[in-house]
């Protein structure tokens, strides 16, 4: 599915967010795994989170064309009891969800869990009485899928946060992640100046008022915070939800090249 997420985003981009039905069918059957009719295809899309909409003639990406204040961003952390997510799970979830510069609803949830290292335990403070009669995977990934929706998915360090979920989205059943992705430790990088970029690190210098660290959901709020904190300098290039998740990404010289253009 990450094919035919990238595939649709690239050419959205290159057709100013609109593709007609043919186009979108073209990419369907060569680059979906499973052949499917395109209404089940539009639909399973949205079902991932792929900001995708019915348009005239054809479909658009959303995220083109919602200025990025006013877009949903799911800031989510989770906790788990190893780091490879075929051999581990997840044992907690944290998430806010932030709009206009104001959390709008929240989620967090232990998981249940079998088995429980110590030197995890020793890290985040959870023990295994705490999980013991915690929602089951499917349960909590279930009740996650939902709440994250079509929202952009943030995380600071998002490549972990993003892999681990999206491979156990997948095998329960929940499809694949097809959320828009943006790393707060890559935005704050391109926003402010810090000697470091650990969330540990910005939760004191920025003095974000998080105490517990390593716990699910104040690690997300701390991160939303350093999120909102990146919005404070955003250049004025970016407009849409789409700019800044390209922004987020670019490198020092793409962003200069624009900046230039901007000035022209």
């Amino acid at each position: 599915m990450r094919n035919l997420f990238e595939k649709l985003t690239s050419t959205f981009s290159k057709r100013n967010g609109e593709i007609t039905y043919e186009i979108f069918d073209s990419i369907c059957s060569r680059y979906a795994p499973v052949p499917e009719d395109s209404e089940s295809m539009y639909l399973y899309l949205q079902s991932c989170g792929y900001p995708i909409e019915e348009w005239i003639g054809g479909y658009r990406l959303r995220t083109m064309f919602t200025p990025y204040s006013d877009e949903r961003y799911c800031i989510i952390d989770i906790e788990t009891n190893g780091s490879k997510p075929g051999r581990s799970q997840v044992i907690e979830i944290g998430a806010v969800m932030v709009c206009k510069g104001e959390i709008i609803d929240r989620f967090e949830t232990f998981v249940a869990c079998a088995y429980l290292p110590k030197h995890i335990s020793s890290i985040t403070g959870i023990e295994p009485i705490d999980l013991k009669d915690a929602p089951t995977r499917k349960e909590a990934l279930t009740k996650l899928r939902e709440f994250l929706s079509d929202a952009v998915f943030v995380a600071h360090n998002a490549n972990f946060d993003y892999t681990f979920l999206d491979s156990s989205f997948n095998r329960f059943g929940l499809g694949h992640i097809g959320n828009p992705v943006i790393c707060t430790i890559d935005l704050a990088r391109r926003t402010f100046e810090s000697e470091k970029y650990g969330l540990a690190y910005l939760n004191e210098k920025l003095d974000l008022g998080m105490e517990a660290h390593h716990r699910a959901y104040n690690d997300a709020l701390a991160a939303s915070k350093v999120l909102m904190k990146s919005f404070e300098t955003i250049p004025n290039y970016v407009k849409s939800t789409d700019d800044l998740v390209q922004f987020a990404k670019s490198g020092c010289k793409e962003r200069k090249r624009k900046r230039k253009s901007e000035r022209k």
